[in-house]
């Protein structure tokens, strides 16, 4: 009995083990998440007062500023133009981008499918490229003077467009953002759909069901969970979209410095030096998109998960 009970003992880790082999995640999010959140979010109850012209060592100080960078953002006319700009944006992109993506999976799940390897990959690849080449390789197709579209259209006689000028640039963007993200999409959605029995698609077709009925009837309904997890995904990106139009503004006088929240952001706290403006800026920008997500998430759960929690 006491041999049995030391093995026990012996096999049993001491309780500060688990700890060790958690404290280097614990670490790096403490260090690279908690800790820059925690400054932002002090720079944003702080400014800086000037005294006199504002030159000498004391001459500017920084002082306890309350809700004054909140609302001055919440206030800011550009911030407001760019968050409406944003919403705009994504109720362009993510119904696009998802009937894609859920287009893609339901046809590379179809039993008859060819070449479904070469398509997968085709499809994927473009989410490989990282955002700041993918803007500068369509700026270029865009760009009149170097477009091959142009040289095309130009010789068979027919008007030539200019994607980057006006407002046609919002959907050049747009088109970018969908090209990039539809294969993450569709990689997940078709994934979901690997995991479903056979034997599910097998008694509807014996009950006589056409392929365009499974997938409205079973494949779709089967895939809500993962279509809300692309959604929220989708969104959060969406509200923090900031490479394609900074990277396409260098080409282009249609995108103002401002044309998002975070170009917003990033203007005042590097152009303008206003760090704790920025600040404040980025703390409602991080509280609208918690919002909105969880918001989303609530909204559906019970027509997503309501079969799960019971």
């Amino acid at each position: 009995m006491s041999t049995t009970a030391s093995k026990g003992r012996k096999g049993t880790a001491p309780r500060g083990v688990p700890y060790l082999f958690l404290a280097p995640a614990i670490i790096l999010f403490t260090l690279f998440l908690l800790l820059p959140i925690g400054y932002a979010i002090y720079l944003s109850f702080r400014q800086v007062k000037v005294s006199g012209l504002g030159l000498g060592k004391k001459s500017r100080t920084e002082i306890w500023a309350g809700l004054d960078n909140y609302a001055t953002a919440l206030g800011d006319p550009d911030l407001l133009g760019s968050a409406v700009r944003v919403l705009l944006y994504g109720l362009v992109l993510i119904p696009i981008m998802l009937g894609l993506a859920l287009l893609f999976a339901l046809l590379l799940d179809a039993p008859r499918v060819r070449f479904g390897r070469f398509a997968k990959l085709a499809i994927f690849l473009p989410y490989a490229v990282p955002g700041v080449i993918a803007s500068m390789l369509w700026g270029f197709l865009y760009l009149p003077a170097v477009s091959p579209f142009n040289d095309i259209l130009g010789g068979l006689g027919l008007p030539e467009p200019d994607p980057l000028n006006g407002g046609s640039v919002f959907f050049a963007i747009v088109n970018i953002a969908v090209w990039g993200g539809v294969g993450f999409n569709m990689i997940v959605l078709f994934t979901s759909l690997r995991a479903v029995p056979g034997e599910i698609y097998e008694s509807a077709s014996i009950d006589g069901a056409s392929d365009l009925q499974i997938a409205l009837r079973i494949k779709i309904p089967l895939l809500m969970p993962s279509l809300i997890m692309t959604t929220v995904f989708s969104l959060i990106a969406t509200l923090q979209v900031f490479t394609e139009p900074l990277t396409i503004r260098s080409l282009t006088n249609s995108i103002s410095s401002s044309w998002t929240p975070l170009m917003k952001v990033y203007r005042d706290a590097f152009s303008q030096n206003d760090i704790y403006s920025a600040a404040a800026s980025s703390v409602v920008i991080a509280l609208v998109t918690l919002l909105l997500s969880f918001g989303f998430l609530r909204l559906v759960s019970r027509q997503a998960f309501g079969g799960e929690n019971r």
